[in-house]
């Protein structure tokens, strides 16, 4: 697993879900929607089925859509591949409120660290300190202000 980076857009699993984006879902849809992206990456086993399958993979996923919709939000477009320019044919990003709930809850999740069947999230558990037990700061600030936008999106 490769990381460069807090956000999950700068780890390997998160180019992951820009390439199936960019492979499966932009070249048809100019307009892209939150809530279908949600709907292939479960499609794709990016995402659970439900809350209760927990995995970094989800989790991870989950964030990066988070990430590229208020990409879109507070730039207007998405930047990647530049060789290649799909990203130039993005024309919008909608999201629904049930789109946002659904990441809302999955980040959520994340925060309050609902483990999975062995007792841990595994997200949660690779940004703590092994000593001191206690969450990356800058990556746990990274977290809220996903959670803080994506309530402020659903109010609006």
């Amino acid at each position: 697993m490769g990381a460069w980076g807090i956000k999950a857009l700068e780890r390997d699993e998160g180019l992951d879900v820009l390439d199936i984006l960019k492979n499966e879902y932009v070249p048809e849809h100019p307009v892209m929607d939150l809530g279908e992206m949600i709907e292939l990456m479960k499609e794709e086993v990016m995402l659970g089925a439900d809350f209760s399958q927990i995995d970094f993979l989800f989790d991870n996923t989950a964030m990066a859509l988070a990430e590229l919709y208020f990409q879109w939000k507070d730039n207007g477009k998405l930047d990647y591949d530049h060789e290649e320019a799909i990203w130039d044919k993005v024309t919008g990003f909608t999201a629904s409120k049930e789109a946002l709930a659904f990441l809302l809850r999955q980040l959520t999740d994340i925060k309050n660290e609902v483990p999975d069947e062995d007792g841990i999230r595994e997200i949660v558990d690779l940004w703590k300190n092994e000593d001191s037990g206690e969450i990356a700061p800058v990556w746990s600030e990274h977290l809220d202000w996903l959670i803080k936008r994506l309530i402020s999106e659903q109010e609006a």
